[in-house]
């Protein structure tokens, strides 16, 4: 066998369907695009959310709310999880290139260190934020909570 005579299964294709090649085909005529009008012609593309008349949905329903332009997103990260990484490779300081490289964060999240979980070890943690609860965790812990 080689890729010269490569052919697909028994049944796996089909021939396409031939529409517009004449009446005696049964598929002539209108070649199966109903009578007249703009889905009949070539080219035909309806607008995108298009109702066919009636008032397109995204008009039905009301506009609320908005988008402040000026939040900060913050991806957090909890105590908890701090205190696996530092049972794991035994580390005395968490930055931001830290929990990059240990795959809790990536390189352009804002870090913000939250406070679920327990801390049993001494540790200098610098991220962008901090909640009170994770500040006190860590200080209770004898560390420092340093933000950048």
């Amino acid at each position: 066998m080689d890729l010269g005579n490569l052919k697909p299964a028994k049944g796996a294709t089909k021939k396409p369907k031939r529409i517009a090649r004449g009446q005696g085909s049964g598929k002539g005529g209108t070649a199966t695009r109903g009578h007249k009008g703009a889905k009949s012609r070539s080219g035909y593309k309806s607008k995108a959310g298009f109702e066919g008349g009636q008032m397109p949905l995204y008009r039905r329903i009301p506009k609320f709310g908005f988008k402040n332009p000026n939040r900060v997103e913050y991806h957090g990260i909890n105590i908890d999880a701090i205190q696996k990484l530092v049972e794991a490779k035994k580390i005395d300081s968490i930055d931001p290139q830290v929990l990059v490289d240990n795959g809790l964060a990536s390189k352009k999240d804002l870090i913000k260190i939250l406070g679920r979980g327990e801390l049993s070890s001494k540790l200098e943690v610098k991220a962008h934020a901090f909640s009170e609860k994770a500040i006190q965790a860590i200080e209770a812990q004898g560390g420092v909570a340093i933000k950048l």
